[in-house]
């Protein structure tokens, strides 16, 4: 009868229910506990197993399997702690997919034990993550095509462009895992490009205007070339051995071309022309760093502004035919371009029309992209901030330089860029 009485009482019917619900509720909660802290475990180890990837990267190709492993190992402990954490455990694995191209694979496990969860029967979790960091070091090279005009001796623009280059060699040499991987020109300008005297006797320069210039009359009293020969007196040119390295613009539109010369063929040859203003010699393709370094220190600011021939040169160093005879463009061969300057183009080998000669730079400037040539423009406070960003690959490839001493940061900025380092997954 009691008993009847119980169950007909609906007043007592909520303890029941709840009797019955208090467990998976508890159940729940504990799971939501322990799920959130092994959700923020796997997240800090995903972090910190990506930053191990891209620190390790670095030397990778110089370590063995089981120093690999110990570097990953020694890397991620370092960044990674995370109380809830048990059993942590990294391996590492180093591939090369293709020449020229590095893999890095990554795998982190770790245990966290739970808390709550115990009383369902669940005692861990066991976590797992992957990073996976891939790299070219495709071959690269680099042509630094840097103003050495007069107006580069004033703000500190010279010394800050010294510092900067010095700089971006230290990165580029120590990026080239195999000596030859990255190789670096350098081409000094003003209103001519010095090919160096060393080049005296090359098939590609064209003498014909030098020889009118630099020479003797037989008759002393007759001073040019034009003067001597229209009176029947005979021009005697100077020895080229007296030249001074000095070329100027070739023949339209061969100057802002990279055809190879043809001897015979006057306008695809390089004039010889001895500038008064004459920069440092310009070097091609070299992985001699020590040599690239002090002729860096070589440059010194001299002349008026002439971009065009300074890229011309620049795209010479990187083209594989006469004069300069770069390697031939490959698909794990990047071809990359650096222009500095800080002024107006003011003097060409016909005209001092600022005009003028940017529509020459123009046209070089696309050329050289159509090449497949990556371009990086530099304007150091002073320019046509127009002219280089057009000239630049990309709007971001393009800097516009304040101060003197911002120069650094720019180039090394490059110089990470070049390294084209990424995480994939």
């Amino acid at each position: 009868m009691l008993l009847c009485r119980f169950f007909r009482d609906r007043k007592g019917g909520v303890a029941p229910l709840l009797a019955l619900s208090i467990i998976p509720i508890m159940g729940a909660v504990a799971v939501s506990v322990d799920y959130s802290r092994a959700a923020s475990t796997r997240s800090a180890m995903q972090s910190a197993l990506d930053a191990t990837g891209l620190m390790l990267s670095k030397n990778a190709q110089g370590l063995t399997g089981t120093a690999l492993n110990q570097k990953a190992i020694d890397y991620f402990k370092a960044v990674f702690n995370h109380p809830d954490a048990t059993n942590v455990a990294v391996t590492a694995d180093l591939a090369q997919p293709s020449q020229g191209s590095f893999k890095l694979a990554l795998n982190g496990t770790a245990t966290v034990n739970m808390l709550f969860s115990q009383i369902l029967g669940y005692s861990k979790v066991d976590l797992s993550a992957t990073s996976e960091v891939v790299w070219g070091i495709k071959k690269l090279n680099l042509a630094l095509v840097l103003d050495n005009t007069g107006s580069m001796s004033s703000s500190g623009k010279m010394s800050a462009l010294k510092t900067a280059a010095h700089n971006l060699l230290t990165t580029m040499k120590e990026a080239s895992k195999t000596p030859g991987d990255v190789q670096v020109s350098i081409v000094p300008f003003a209103v001519d490009v010095n090919a160096g005297t060393g080049n005296v006797s090359a098939t590609w320069i064209d003498w014909t205007d030098w020889n009118k210039a630099n020479g003797s009359c037989s008759k002393s009293s007759y001073d040019t070339y034009s003067e001597c020969t229209s009176h029947g007196k005979t021009w005697t040119p100077d020895n080229h051995n007296t030249w001074n390295g000095c070329v100027a613009d070739r023949d339209q539109n061969y100057d802002v071309q990279n055809t190879a010369p043809v001897v015979g063929s006057k306008s695809t040859m390089f004039p010889a022309h001895q500038a008064s203003a004459c920069p440092a010699a310009m070097m091609p393709l070299s992985y001699d760093w020590t040599a690239l370094n002090n002729k860096i220190d070589a440059m010194t600011p001299t002349g008026a502004t002439n971009i065009t021939i300074g890229l011309a040169w620049g795209w010479q160093t990187l083209t594989p035919t006469e004069p300069m005879n770069a390697p031939p463009a490959a698909t794990d061969l990047d071809r990359v371009i650096i222009l500095l300057t800080d002024g107006e183009n003011t003097q060409n080998r016909w005209t001092t029309s600022s005009s003028s000669i940017n529509a020459r730079t123009t046209t070089i400037c696309n050329n050289i992209k159509a090449d497949n040539i990556r371009v990086y423009t530099v304007r150091v406070i002073n320019g046509n901030a127009s002219l280089l960003q057009g000239c630049a690959t990309n709007p971001t490839m393009y800097y516009d330089v304040q101060q003197a001493d911002q120069l650094n940061g720019v180039f090394s900025s490059i110089a990470q860029n070049l390294a084209n380092l990424r995480i994939t997954k």
